[in-house]
């Protein structure tokens, strides 16, 4: 259960009164999460890119919210963050680890930058969270939520770092569970599939991500809503639940893993056979409104005078 020592919340209200952290919480299942979990009656700090989008996301709320414009690769900003969090709505209980871009496009053509742009926002961006708040989590019992994906099961041609910083996200929190388990802190792994997010709708202009989709079951290619999503994580979150699925039949999918990846190629190898090297590259590009904000607000602080 969540709560200090000396303090245990009611047991058909887990969250009520508690205060949760969601990173990347502009729009999307950050979000609707964000919304979930006020509705539960936690106060709710948003943390993201876009100050605009996180006054109008916090400004729907029931309860207290903190709005903070951040960088998640940012330690500096996110230890500011956490200070905050805790001297105006008090000590986090629940951290979610939301925040996350991808690249769409050939690996030998994505710009080196923004190749390591979403690494270092999916997965450096989560254990910086992470390292901000587990103190809080520490004096509350808290649980941390890392938000990953079904990207972590079989890596996709054409998305190599967003597949390669999902693996690692997924590694980084089963193995941060281990460490602070005996501190009271709960971590839980989240797996997101096909989602109705702005990030989403741009892959089926991708000619081997949307014949991935096309080769899927019926059933897999279904794309949720973020609301959907959110219910699903902020149930995981009331149970503290060690793996979130969304959907739920993805939990089936753990035992079948090994299989994937051979899977993902044969696919794969036959559509880049369709399709020439620079209609490929032409397919380049930084997916969502969310992720091009990110990216255009890196790329305009990497040209302020007196950067290295």
């Amino acid at each position: 259960m969540f709560g200090a020592a000396g303090h245990r919340p009611r047991a058909d209200a887990p969250l009520r009164g508690r205060v949760a952290v969601v990173t990347g919480a502009a729009r999307g299942v950050g979000e609707a999460l964000a919304r979930h979990l006020s509705d539960a009656g936690m106060s709710v700090a948003l943390l993201g890119r876009e100050k605009e989008t996180l006054a109008q996301a916090a400004g729907s709320l029931p309860n207290r919210t903190l709005c903070v414009e951040a960088d998640v690769t940012d330690r500096a900003a996110l230890e500011s963050a956490a200070r905050r969090v805790e001297l105006e709505l008090g000590p986090a209980s629940v951290v979610v680890a939301n925040a996350g871009i991808a690249a769409g496009g050939p690996f030998a053509d994505t710009p080196a930058d923004l190749w390591q742009r979403v690494v270092d926002v999916n997965l450096v961006g989560a254990a910086n969270t992470a390292r901000a708040f587990l103190g809080q989590l520490a004096r509350t019992h808290g649980y941390f939520l890392q938000i990953a994906s079904t990207a972590a099961f079989g890596s996709a041609p054409m998305m190599s770092a967003y597949c390669a910083s999902k693996a690692g996200a997924e590694s980084f929190a089963l193995a941060l569970r281990g460490e602070v388990e005996p501190d009271g802190i709960g971590v839980g792994v989240a797996y997101l599939h096909w989602t109705g997010t702005d990030m989403v709708a741009g892959i089926d202009d991708h000619p081997v991500l949307s014949a991935l989709r096309r080769n899927q079951p019926r059933f897999a290619r279904r794309v949720d809503t973020p609301d959907q999503v959110a219910e699903r994580l902020a149930a995981g979150i009331a149970r503290r639940a060690h793996s979130v699925y969304s959907p739920p039949w993805l939990r089936w999918c753990q035992p079948l893993r090994p299989l994937f990846p051979a899977v993902v190629a044969r696919i794969s190898r036959r559509e880049l056979r369709r399709h020439s090297p620079s209609e490929l590259a032409a397919d380049l590009a930084v997916l969502g409104a969310g992720g091009r904000a990110d990216w255009d607000a890196y790329r305009s602080a990497d040209r302020r005078p007196g950067r290295p």
